[in-house]
């Protein structure tokens, strides 16, 4: 079997899916596109000396690689310039790039979604989805503090002693836990709130407070851990309360993301309008939408005296580490549905079904099958 990583090509994009300390555990041909690790800080002399083929372009690693391992969903067009019959491992989000999936069905392509990977023991040494988010949730950290106009930890000098400042932390996943343990070693009050109150005690083992609000919470967890889609009326009635709580913030860090749906907005624009000049907010919601009513995802705007941080693909802002935590990942996950460096398609492997979403063309991933018609055609 031959591994193909070429180039990242979505604009703002700096990881690379395979660094060189991965190659020789592979145990396979490796071909890289010239330069895919340059921007992540590893140059194509690195892989050579891992033993790693460098490929003059992309077109030349979809075209002879037997699987193809990427970081972002591969557009139409590259998706077009597969190999038929061969296979893909990389985020795909297959719900929001049916045109992608389609095109790679027609190439008899084998897609596994790394978004889809099972929250199970087994799959914990393989889960990119959180690898990335411990990351997000300390450059968000570090963000707030460094934007904030005042300084984190108490302060005690001549001239008088500074109170800490206080953060408050809207979801505690894997990213929002990351934020309050990094909040806190800066010396900052923290509280976190999630829907979840199965988290609680993993907040108040970080130093944070945990907030519960007045609200029934019913079916907030789904069995893989993730939360779950509220109601209308619920929504609104939490975003009331938390807009009391968000007014003695000095940086709100918002975490919140429902698999497959928009983020939930929690922080209103009466919420923003309640919190002091000067204040933040760090939306890690921004992709899919915001949690903030007024994020403009990309751009970091000042609204009623508020600086509000809409980022975008965050884990990219440490390209080095984001590819070393991602490369492990894939490499463990690659090593756990293979056998002598081919694929083992076995269906009643949950790692293996769990991310798969095409195998040699058919859709499987069950909410896309509606999508396709006979023969995987539209």
């Amino acid at each position: 079997m031959k591994i193909g990583v070429p180039r990242e090509s979505t604009a703002g994009e700096r990881r690379v899916s395979i660094i060189p300390d991965s190659i020789s555990k592979l145990g396979v041909e490796v071909a890289i596109e010239k330069g895919a690790g340059t921007s992540a800080g590893f140059d194509d002399s690195s892989y050579e000396s891992a033993g790693a083929r460098i490929v003059p372009d992309a077109g030349s690693v979809y075209s002879e690689s037997d699987l193809v391992v990427k970081i972002t969903p591969p557009s139409p067009e590259e998706a077009a310039l597969f190999k038929t019959g061969s296979a893909l491992i990389s985020y795909l989000y297959p719900l929001n790039n049916v045109p992608s999936v389609k095109e790679l069905a027609r190439k008899s392509v084998t897609a596994f979604a790394l978004d889809l990977m099972p929250r199970i023991s087994r799959a914990q040494s393989m889960d990119t989805l959180s690898s990335q988010a411990n990351l997000a949730g300390y450059k968000a950290a570090l963000i707030a503090a460094n934007t904030l106009q005042k300084i984190f930890p108490l302060m005690m000098t001549a001239a008088g002693t500074l109170a800490p400042a206080r953060v408050f932390v809207i979801g505690a996943g894997v990213s929002g836990l990351q934020a309050i343990a990094t909040a806190k070693r800066l010396g900052a009050v923290v509280e976190a709130y999630d829907v979840r109150p199965a988290v609680k005690e993993q907040v108040e083992s970080l130093g944070a407070k945990f907030v519960e609000l007045p609200i029934k919470t019913a079916d907030a967890q789904s069995s893989g851990g993730y939360a779950k889609a509220q109601s209308e009326e619920f929504y609104r009635e939490q975003t009331r309360l938390l807009a009391q709580k968000l007014e003695g913030a000095d940086a709100v860090i918002s975490t919140a993301l429902v698999p497959g749906k928009r983020a939930p907005v929690l922080v209103s624009e009466d919420a923003v309008k309640g919190m002091r000049p000067g204040s933040v907010v760090v939306d890690l919601a921004a992709e899919q939408g915001g949690n903030c009513a007024l994020t403009e995802p990309g751009k970091s705007v000042v609204k009623y005296g508020v600086m509000i941080h809409g980022l975008l693909n965050v884990p990219s802002m440490m390209a080095p580490q984001a590819s070393q935590l991602f490369s492990k990942n894939v490499t463990t996950y690659f090593l756990a549905i293979s056998k002598d460096g081919n694929l083992r398609l076995d269906q009643n492997d949950e790692l293996v079904r769990g991310p798969m979403v095409l195998m040699k063309g058919e859709p499987v991933y069950e909410p896309l099958k509606g999508l396709f018609g006979r023969d995987g055609e539209s």
